[in-house]
């Protein structure tokens, strides 16, 4: 059986792709690659078993999956799908009508947690648990070698038992974790269908499929009279599925080695406490275990394989005869119940077996994926081993509300000797998991060492940090957790060395790699904080530093050190194997990576690694650096009290340590706290040069996270003299300068590439960050405090002008050079002081509103976004709901104002402020203007003692809704064009005044570039890998045809003055609005510092046509629709292969390429014609 170094979501997926001809999917976060590797399998022509290829089809949405799966299998194909959370949840329905029907088929679900305070895309059992009534066989592995073996196992025993199976395993612990397993070949599991009689089994399945050949009716309406006794039909084939689950488990048994049952136990055969779990958690607990028996105690573990049908029987039987105690472990949590779905399990197997001696407590752990580590698992058989032990407990957080903690704090090492282990502190994109993932392959495929990978990441898009934890060994591994004693750590961004104890949990006589320019001791001297240099020294660690930043430089890799870090591991750690192999390895791994990217990307990435070797310095530290007291000063904290006590923790990765008294009960967070976080994490920053700048404002326009901002101060203004002034165009008297924030920028560069500059000469040119940090950091702090001077006299509804409104969106998560992001800073721009917006799940809401901070902010009035998020699929009727809500608020206040004038007949400036509302209500500015003076009405009446006293206290309690609200729904074209198109219609169409905006990047860009129905045709993505075969969605035309909607199609790089003009008219139209942005993004593998160029080349050579349908314009007599893109004048075709999401389809299949690029090009031709023929049009 060979071995191969893998991540738990493609050993599921190979097993399904081999049982399976047809897989209805549709993308989640974290099942989406078993879909994305079976795509990609079938492109690269694999067969099943049967010798064909799968047919893979991606669905709008993971209800439309479901209800594919379930067509498919009553028409007789051998059918999967795989996914997760909610979208598990959107399948239930059709889970009960295919169990129903006793039709085969096995779910592969990377089990996650459920959206409910919050949204939490890691790892739980909540959305299996909630499965649990729809008749589907429930099936756990604990680890990617169990993936493997127990999807096997489920696919068989469906075949057999004929009730659907849900195979399920922990979402990022065991579907992401790479592991070096033994892979079952294909030749491997037909031999076992076969000589198991299998076969037959399908030609069963196949017998009673809806053919007319021999036709029958299902899913009929019975009546009262019948359902009951029909639906007990059904018990024999689940009395009969345990056994024949444990067949197939000892068949599988048989070829691998490995045993496996119902209910497996480990431990102490003479165990008195005995915890009883599923899931990853159960490797971290058998370590223990094992530990704690060599000690002494005796103690043991059930691991629950075959959670349904739950067979009482079996469980019992796997219980050690000495057993007086268990500890149940739930991995989720179901309020208002007696107890947690497991435990409740095993209470009544007790109970119904008379085992009442047995004294059972549950809790629960590990809920989003919380650590879950030996240390807390020593904790549960310590809290056993009480003669009273807490019942309905937590483990692994600290509830200082309810009390129900256990206590942790004993550290309980339990990892078994001689693994080594090594963390690596990386850049959100800046590729250290993608080389990290390469580097654990290497070991694993190329060494006769076990080996496993398992990747943090934080909650931004890219820019935050993630942490690669390595082991490999001699000896299997079963760690289950995150490395908290390191042998070797490797800092890839220098800025974090004043951010993160990196250091606190490297062992004595570790290795440290450090990439930093500061290549002499006076520089290391100067830029380690004392605390790192006492580290380095007490521990006596091997300390080494690379100048990556400026290889990569060199080479022309802009910025992306990973490739040269990951040779500078394996060269530092040549025990692993040698050099010189281990270089032959990542070149081969560099090739198969980028090669669709062209020569030029392979070759600079080959020059990296071979730079590592000359670049590596191994720094000999004085002794007296133990007792270091000067060096760089560690980041100061910002005075904020909910940054310092909540905020501050979880970005230094101390978020574990909150208790639960930190948080909201409803998962409310205030606004405005990225200004606090001042990451630091840009290579290079824009630097201001006066003399030639023409004061355009064009830079604070695109600037994707808010960073770059126009300051206008009066000359009289006492200032700093760093912050350099130039007199302000068209307003005397004043003084202009365009401020950065160095430590808020994350160095993309778009800001200088679209500052036209002065006579050829840019007036931002980008320079390295600790050339003007220290000065710009002041200078913003400045900008941001100082009075500023009255700009009102410049227009705000031309671009210049825009920038004088501050931006109430500033310095989110988003990749450096996002495209959606400039699109939503402008509208808060606008009209954020009176906005509320519902946002989608996608890139929109982990950018705009992932923990711990939040890139909404407020005015100098306290006023901003309101903001929120429901799901994915439900975002229009949401937003739609926010809107009813205030109509019917307001509809109220308009009653109480009415009522108040009419009493008020003899308070003449009391009538007409009620009179001024009445009449304004539903204008954004004059409602504003008459709120103010309704309200000093009302507060000069309210105890007076007359009779409008309880009037004026109603109005004044509702003031919060005088002003007329800005209701804005923003999502991705996944929502949009997709799994949300239902509900967006349907608001649409509704005709009330909701806008919504549409960042349309053409993919799924949050969950990793999957095709939508935005996906041009020829485009290259996740589920087209060989390039999408049928055209966009016009999503515009389909709301042009109700004729009251609104509709733009935009783009800020072509044309900055026609995106504000289209947001102006948009928020002004007393109806429905839909404007459609184009947002390259980094999936579509462009130089993102160039993202605003690329919008304009996208429309100049006509890929991307401007428009606005405005149905007022209708009303006056005039063509409602605006043609705003001028005639194609750039290379169709050099556009799109300027992306690697096209060029990659014209290396792997030339042919197909040229006709579907022609198809594509002659789509848009066709789409601007049309759009003419719209323009043209006489009313």
């Amino acid at each position: 059986m060979k071995k191969m170094t893998i991540d738990g979501n493609t050993a599921a997926s190979h097993v399904a792709y081999a049982f399976s001809e047809v897989a209805a999917i549709y993308p989640i976060t974290p099942s989406s690659p078993m879909a994305e590797v079976a795509d990609e399998w079938a492109t690269a022509g694999r067969v099943n078993m049967f010798g064909q290829k799968l047919r893979l089809a991606e669905m709008q949405s993971e209800g439309g999956a479901a209800g594919a799966v379930h067509g498919s299998l009553s028409a007789g194909a051998l059918t999967t799908t795989y996914t997760a959370s909610q979208g598990l949840l959107l399948m239930i329905p059709n889970m009960y009508k295919i169990a129903g029907e006793l039709l085969p088929t096995v779910f592969h679900v990377s089990a996650r947690a459920i959206a409910a305070h919050s949204l939490n895309i890691f790892g739980d059992h909540q959305d299996v648990m909630a499965c649990r009534q729809t008749g589907f066989a429930m099936l756990a592995s604990c680890s990617v070698q169990e993936v493997m073996d127990l999807a096997l196992v489920a696919h068989m025993s469906t075949l057999r038992s004929k009730v659907p199976f849900l195979h399920f395993f922990d979402g990022f612990r065991t579907s992401h974790e790479v592991s070096k397993i033994d892979v079952i070949d294909y030749d491997e599991m037909k031999k076992l269908v076969e000589d198991n009689g299998l076969m037959a089994d399908i030609d069963d399945f196949k017998s009673r499929a809806l053919n007319p050949e021999h036709p029958i009716q299902k899913g009929t309406a019975q009546n009262g009279d019948t359902y009951f006794q029909n639906r007990e039909t059904a018990n024999k084939y689940y009395l009969a599925a345990p056994a024949i689950v444990q067949e197939m488990m000892d068949k599988v048994s048989a070829l691998t080695g490995r045993s496996y049952h119902l209910f497996d136990y480990c431990g102490a055969p003479d165990a008195e406490n005995v915890v009883v779990m599923m899931g990853s958690g159960a490797d971290a607990m058998e370590e223990t275990i094992n530990r704690m028996n060599k000690e002494g105690h005796k103690v043991g573990l059930v691991k629950v394989r075959l959670y349904r049908p739950f067979v009482a029987d079996a469980f019992v039987a796997a219980l050690p005869k000495t057993c007086k105690k268990i500890a149940v472990l739930d991995r989720t949590k179901e309020p208002g119940s007696l107890g947690e779905p497991l435990y409740l399990d095993v209470c009544s197997a007790l109970f119904e077996k008379g085992m009442n001696k047995i004294k059972v407590v549950g809790g629960r752990y590990g809920l989003g994926s919380k650590e879950f580590n030996p240390s807390m698992c020593y904790a549960v058989y310590k809290n056993l081993e009480k003669k009273q032990p807490k019942n309905h407990f937590t483990v692994g957080i600290y509830d200082d509300l309810t009390n129900t903690s256990l206590d942790f704090s004993e550290k309980y090492d339990a990892a078994p000797e001689g693994a080594i282990s090594c963390k690596f502190y990386g850049l959100g994109s800046d590729g250290t998991v993608g080389a990290n993932k390469d580097s654990i392959k290497i070991i694993g495929d190329h060494t006769d060492m076990y080996a496993q990978a398992y990747f943090f990441y934080d909650s931004k898009k890219s820019g935050g940090i993630t942490v690669s934890h390595l082991r490999f060994g001699k000896t299997p591994i079963q760690s289950s957790y995150l490395i908290d004693s390191a042998d070797f750590v490797a800092c890839h961004n220098p800025s974090y060395i004043t951010r993160y104890d990196m250091l606190s949990d490297i062992k004595e006589g570790g290795k440290f790699l450090l990439n930093s320019q500061w290549t002499t001791m006076e520089e290391i001297e100067k830029n380690l904080p004392a605390k790192v240099k006492q580290q380095i020294a007490k521990k006596h660690l091997k300390f080494y530093n690379i100048d990556g930043i400026g290889i990569a430089s060199q080479i022309g890799l802009n910025g992306k050190t990973s490739t040269i870090m990951q040779s500078a591991f394996f060269y530092i750690n040549d025990s692993i194997m040698p050099y010189e192999q281990a270089s032959d390895y990542m070149k081969k791994a560099v090739f198969k990576k980028f090669s669709r990217k062209g020569d030029a990307v392979v070759n600079m990435n080959y020059a990296a690694i071979d730079s590592a070797k000359s670049g590596l310095q191994e720094i000999n530290y004085p002794a007296s650096w133990a007792n270091a007291k000067d060096g760089a000063p560690m980041v100061k904290v910002a005075d904020n009290e909910y940054f310092k006590n909540v905020v501050h923790p979880i970005l230094v990765l101390e978020g574990d340590k909150l208790p639960t008294s930190a948080f909201n009960a409803d998962g409310s967070v205030p606004v405005g706290t990225t200004k606090f976080e001042k990451r630091g994490v840009a290579v290079k920053v824009p630097k201001w040069i006066p003399e030639n700048c023409i004061q355009c404002n064009q830079c604070s326009f695109v600037c994707p996270h808010a960073c770059i901002r126009p300051a206008v101060i009066d000359d009289a203004t006492e200032k700093p003299d760093t912050f350099v002034t130039k007199p302000t165009t068209g307003l005397k008297g004043t003084q202009f300068r365009m401020q950065v924030s160095p430590l808020d920028c994350m160095g993309c560069g778009v800001c200088a590439n679209v500052c036209p500059g002065m006579k050829g000469n840019k007036a931002l040119v980008m320079v390295p960050l600790e050339e003007v940090a220290d000065a710009d950091a002041k200078n913003w702090e400045f900008a941001q405090s100082v009075q500023q001077a009255d700009t009102s006299s410049i227009k705000r509804t031309t671009v210049k002008g825009s920038q004088f409104n501050q931006p109430l969106f500033e310095f989110s998560g988003a990749c450096a050079g996002c495209g959606e992001t400039p699109y939503v800073k402008v509208v808060t721009q606008m009209f954020g002081d009176r906005m509320i917006v519902a946002n989608a799940t996608g890139c929109s809401s982990i950018y705009g509103g992932s923990s711990p901070t939040c890139p909404y902010t407020v005015n100098k009035k306290g006023h901003g976004p309101a903001w929120a998020n429901s799901l994915f699929e439900d975002n229009a009727e949401f937003g739609y709901g926010i809107n009813l809500a205030y109509k019917a608020r307001r509809a109220k206040l308009e009653a109480e104002v009415k009522a108040l004038a009419e009493k008020w007949a003899d308070y003449a400036e009391g009538k007409a402020a009620c009179e001024e509302w009445l009449a304004n209500m539903d204008d954004a500015e004059g409602s504003q203007a008459a709120a103010d003076k309704l309200v000093k009405a009302c507060e000069g009446c309210k105890d007076c003692g007359c009779e409008c006293d309880a009037l004026c206290q109603e109005v004044l309690k509702a003031k919060d809704c005088l002003v007329k609200k800005s209701i804005w729904i923003f999502g991705g074209d996944g929502w949009a064009y997709d799994i949300g198109y239902g509900g967006l219609d349907h608001v649409l169409a509704q005709n009330e005044n909701v806008n919504v905006l549409v960042l349309d990047t053409e993919v799924y860009s949050n969950t990793g570039g999957q095709a939508s129905k935005s996906t041009p045709t020829g485009s290259v993505a996740k589920f087209a890998s060989s390039g999408k075969r049928v055209k966009k969605k016009d999503l515009g035309m389909m709301a042009m045809s109700y004729g009251y909607v609104y509709v733009a199609q935009v783009s800020m790089g072509a044309n900055k003055q026609q995106f504000l003009n289209a947001l102006i008219e948009a928020e002004k139209y007393d109806g429905p609005s839909l404007i459609i942005a184009y947002a390259p993004c980094i999936n579509h593998g462009i130089n993102m510092s160039k993202s605003q160029e690329e919008e304009k080349r996208a429309v100049d050579c006509g890929y991307w046509q401007l428009y606005r349908y405005n149905p007022t314009l209708k009303e006056e007599g005039k063509n409602p629709f605006t043609l705003d893109s001028k005639e194609p004048t750039g290379d169709y075709q050099e556009f799109i292969l300027g992306e690697t999401r096209y060029s990659s389809l014209k290396k792997t299949q030339p042919e197909a390429a040229e006709k579907l690029f022609k198809e594509n090009e002659e789509e848009s031709k066709e789409r601007y014609e049309g759009y003419k023929k719209l323009a043209s049009q006489q009313e």
